[in-house]
């Protein structure tokens, strides 16, 4: 982990839902269990950015190590970090029950991680930007930009508002009036948290933001209004 001077934004700090209990990694792990197809959604991903099995590949937020794990299949090395111990050290004991010795599990995140010399061939981020504040979002985006390699593959996806949005009271009103009836009441108030207290920009921020740190946007999705992926490469 980096020695970063005093200014600096301090990453460790849990914003939101804390993850340094125990109890919330347990929830979040059976949480992701049944809302996503990892595997699938690891398919998918190395389609995408087209892996191949000589890549090293680095993930920003692991959480539990589903993904880093699924991506560990098709690839030379998966190195991923999470800023919460308690949240690797589960990580790691599920990569070992697995055999999947290629994943290497950093106790790091955006503005913290010290890569050394290394580069890597495609970096994947999933809804942790937004734990950042917009400046720092821009030095973790310039971070990621020196840790990939020259046409390197940079894929994005986090909660992005729509500046085509006319009235956030009446929107957000109108989103927790039509959950689904399988979201349980846990869900919502997490993403009442997430809006609260976290740090989700516009669109149009986020657009300038990695096109500033030197990426170029192959391929944008903005579904529902808040959720965004970008597939981008490095200039």
């Amino acid at each position: 982990m980096k020695e970063l001077p005093e200014w600096y934004y301090d990453e460790l700090i849990q914003v939101g839902t804390d993850y340094g209990s125990e109890d919330e990694v347990l929830s979040y792990d059976r949480k992701m269990a049944t809302i996503r197809n990892i595997p699938k959604e690891a398919e998918i991903m190395c389609q995408l950015i087209n892996i191949q099995p000589g890549d090293e590949i680095l993930e920003i937020g692991c959480g539990t190590g589903e993904f880093s794990i699924e991506l560990s299949k098709h690839c030379k090395q998966v190195t991923a970090l999470d800023i919460s111990q308690k949240m690797l050290d589960f990580a790691e004991k599920k990569a070992k029950s697995r055999k999947r010795e290629n994943v290497r599990f950093v106790n790091a995140g955006f503005l913290t991680f010290d890569s050394g010399d290394e580069v890597y061939d495609a970096v994947v981020t999933q809804l942790v930007l937004h734990h950042l504040p917009d400046f720092w979002k821009f030095i973790a985006l310039k971070n990621i930009s020196s840790m990939l390699k020259s046409g390197g593959k940079f894929f994005l996806k986090d909660v992005v508002f729509s500046s085509e949005t006319p009235d956030f009271d009446s929107y957000f009103s109108q989103l927790f009036r039509t959950m689904p009836p399988e979201t349980d009441e846990k869900i919502v108030e997490e993403m009442k948290l997430h809006i609260k207290e976290e740090y989700s920009t516009f669109d149009w921020t986020m657009k300038g933001l990695i096109e500033q740190a030197g990426f170029r946007i192959e391929e944008y999705e903005h579904k529902n209004g808040f959720m965004a992926t970008y597939l981008c490469i490095k200039e």
